[in-house]
């Protein structure tokens, strides 16, 4: 009887024991997720990302403003060719085209084709009716392919659309002060960055399609500085991304040169 009493209490003390051990295990799982909720990134992680963030700010800028104007590429006749004192060129963008009649008293004698187009003449500038009527664009007897320029407009378009997702997740980030949107932001800004390398690429080939659909006039090409503009911006964007997933990682490479201060007991 004694035996079957001492048994009977060992189990319940183990019973007992188990018991408590569940619930301080649970105790702890709930410990350690308020402990990840709370979890905010140091003044220095938040620095940097604002740095980075800076940096990502100038790629946007800089893809802005090469979007807005119309000298991504330079189409100029040869400034003999019309066996006057004028001479005509041409250039043009992404929504719009400009062909300037300049002097040719104005250029360079060096210089075997007109323009450049920072000389002073008259501008006659239209915008394309890609968008709108469907209809190509005839530039000195050539004819522009619409669907390549279309598909540049939009890759540009898109590019900026992803630049808008990304600033929003790092001010996201910043606000509640946590390195969760760190990676969405990357992932956006290194997209929109190859988006508008690829937006440049299909603009140079719809140059190159305008040049082969006729000969009777030669002209001579040279992409122009708002392409300059753009193809830096993506460089730039494609490198910020990076920085963001450097700076997402548990343990950051940057986090090595910071102080690490000794726990005294």
């Amino acid at each position: 009887m004694w035996s079957n009493y001492f048994v009977q209490n060992e189990d319940d003390g183990r019973v007992g024991v188990a018991g408590a051990g569940q619930s301080g295990a649970l105790g702890g799982m709930k410990g350690l997720r308020g402990q990840r909720r709370i979890n905010k990134m140091s003044d220095s992680q938040e620095g940097k990302i604002k740095l980075a963030f800076f940096i990502s700010i100038v790629g946007v800028t800089l893809t802005v403003l090469g979007m807005g104007t119309e000298f991504w590429v330079e189409l100029a006749q040869p400034k003999n060719f019309s066996g006057n004192q004028t001479c005509q060129m041409a250039h043009y963008g992404l929504w719009k085209g400009c062909i300037r009649t300049l002097w040719v008293a104005d250029i360079d004698p060096e210089r075997a084709s007109c323009g450049p187009a920072e000389l002073p003449g008259e501008s006659n500038c239209t915008y394309f009716k890609f968008f709108t009527s469907g209809e190509n664009a005839v530039i000195f007897k050539k004819t522009t392919n619409r669907n390549l320029n279309l598909a540049a407009a939009v890759f540009a378009l898109l590019s900026l659309t992803m630049m808008v997702m990304g600033s929003i997740c790092i001010a996201m980030s910043l606000s509640k002060g946590v390195p969760f949107f760190l990676k969405p932001a990357s992932f956006c800004f290194i997209l929109s960055g190859v988006l508008v390398l690829l937006s440049v690429l299909i603009f140079h080939q719809s140059v190159l399609h305008l040049l082969s659909s006729d000969h009777s006039i030669p002209l001579h090409h040279e992409l122009s500085w708002s392409v300059a503009c753009v193809g830096s911006a993506g460089a730039i964007l494609i490198f910020g991304g990076f920085l963001f997933i450097i700076l997402s990682l548990p343990f950051s490479p940057w986090q090595k040169c910071l102080p690490h201060k000794n726990s005294t007991t």
